[in-house]
């Protein structure tokens, strides 16, 4: 990710888009399990809550706890390419984790006219 701000946009942008199509199928497709299907879009919501605060944590070291400014930093650049390889990580799999929940709530009619689509 470029930066704090572009990866909170990412993030809302991906949490949107998945609520976005689940609610449709909420509301218009007959068979589906309202319940299941409101439980994985309460699920994206939290894991997007979430990734945005963890992607405000702040490098708690400063110049002084190094030998020099470029040890401090190369130490805060790996600081936050971990810290957000690790958030990306647990967003994709919870945002992974609730589409499974919701393509579960789906009834099989609906599955199979959307492996139809995917395919064309």
């Amino acid at each position: 990710m470029a930066n704090k701000r572009e990866f909170k946009k990412y993030v809302d942008a991906l949490a949107a888009s998945a609520c976005d199509e689940m609610m449709y199928s909420f509301h218009t497709v007959e068979g589906a399990d309202k319940d299941a299907i409101a439980k994985a879009i309460e699920k994206v919501l939290v894991a997007a809550n979430k990734a945005r605060m963890n992607a405000n944590i702040f490098f708690d070291r400063g110049v002084k706890a190094f030998e020099n400014k470029e040890e401090y930093a190369k130490a805060k650049e790996a600081f936050f390419k971990a810290l957000f390889e690790k958030v990306t990580t647990e967003f994709s799999e919870e945002v992974t984790s609730a589409l499974k929940e919701f393509n579960a709530a789906l009834p099989a009619e609906e599955k199979a006219k959307n492996k139809e689509a995917v395919a064309e």
